[in-house]
């Protein structure tokens, strides 16, 4: 098992690594890192690495545990997370990060009490092991553009539809802005302007090839309800309007 370790407090880094070398010599700890800053900049070369367990305390400069824990699951990893907290801030870590952490273990980190913790994690992976999806055995980069592909396919299927982020974001597992970073990072385009770049290319496909219908049927064929928005876009991307682009002599027609 795999581990890596996030808290503030050197000692208590030390102190954790020190235990869980003892307590399985099948425990290896990747790294420690002083905040959820730190330890996110490392955690795809940890992943690349085979972690398996985050250990972090809430309260830490830069970046607390709160913010790791939800950048890690947007990551969809899998890998587990064990919270460590003061006993004043711990109703609020349990209230406030119930849903997606394996275990809340106060400070001082009892010994037991970590063992029992580990322990129930390493089994329940050996139990999930051969029921993995292959998706979850890919390195996080193949994930990632996989989420990017799934979206940019469900767009061009979609284009026609109300744009709702969140939606689209829930259906590659991740939230609305992590999704929109990574688009951006990958593609250099924002989510809405690929979709605005599809719609167009629908709509001038449509003016040339169904010269019947009316610009405002256009529109609406290409998800806009408005009609004089559509236009004034067309005319900002194209450089026509819709009924200019529809009259124009192109070469080869007749």
């Amino acid at each position: 098992m795999k581990v890596i370790i996030v808290d503030d407090e050197e000692v208590i880094r030390m102190g954790l690594a020190k235990i869980m070398s003892k307590l399985n010599p099948d425990i290896e700890v990747l790294g420690t890192f002083p905040n959820g800053a730190a330890a996110w900049e490392q955690f795809e070369a940890m992943c690349k690495q085979g972690l398996d367990v985050v250990i972090t305390d809430i309260k830490m400069p830069q970046m607390d545990g709160i913010g790791l824990i939800e950048k890690i699951r947007d990551t969809r990893s899998g890998v587990d997370i064990i919270v460590i907290s003061g006993f004043e801030e711990f109703e609020y870590a349990r209230a406030a990060l119930r849903n997606g952490v394996k275990d809340y273990l106060l400070k001082p980190v009892v010994k037991t009490q970590l063992e029992a913790s580990l322990k129930d994690i390493e089994q329940t992976r050996q139990t999930l092991n051969q029921e993995k999806p292959q998706e979850m055995d890919q390195p996080l980069q193949d994930r990632e553009h996989h989420a990017v592909e799934t979206v940019k396919e469900t767009l061009k299927n979609n284009y026609e539809q109300p744009f709702e982020l969140d939606k689209l974001a829930d259906s590659v597992g991740m939230n609305g802005n992590y999704l929109s970073r990574l688009f951006k990072q990958q593609t250099n385009m924002t989510i809405t302007d690929y979709l605005i770049q599809l719609r167009i290319v629908k709509a001038k496909e449509l003016l040339i090839g169904e010269p019947l219908l009316r610009n405002y049927e256009v529109a609406q064929l290409v998800g806009y309800s408005d009609p004089v928005y559509f236009n004034k876009l067309f005319k900002k991307i194209v450089g026509l309007t819709p009924k200019d682009y529809k009259g124009k002599k192109w070469p080869g027609a007749d």
